[in-house]
């Protein structure tokens, strides 16, 4: 099952200020980020769980998101779908 966050989301990344640490591609739980070129880009905000992760590691300050409904669906679904381990920082 693909999990997808349907609703408001918060994530805000600004192009400019990535300096292509490639640090949110590492850190996403659901590879939102990819690299193109020498920066990173959105490719699908839609799966974004509002964990965090990407802006507490981001040294560029490049993104911001605050924790939202989304890290706790992405939780409950874990609960349901047996092996599917989700984690919000």
């Amino acid at each position: 099952m693909e999990l997808k966050y349907l609703g408001l989301n918060t994530l805000e990344y600004d192009e400019d200020k990535c300096t292509g640490c490639k640090m949110c591609t590492i850190v996403c739980p659901h590879r939102i980020f990819q690299m193109a070129g020498k920066k990173a880009v959105v490719k699908d905000k839609s799966k974004c769980i509002e964990c965090g992760a990407c802006m507490r590691n981001c040294p560029a300050n490049a993104i911001s998101v605050q924790a939202g409904p989304g890290c706790a669906a992405a939780v409950l679904l874990s609960c349901f779908n047996k092996g599917k381990n989700v984690c919000c920082g």
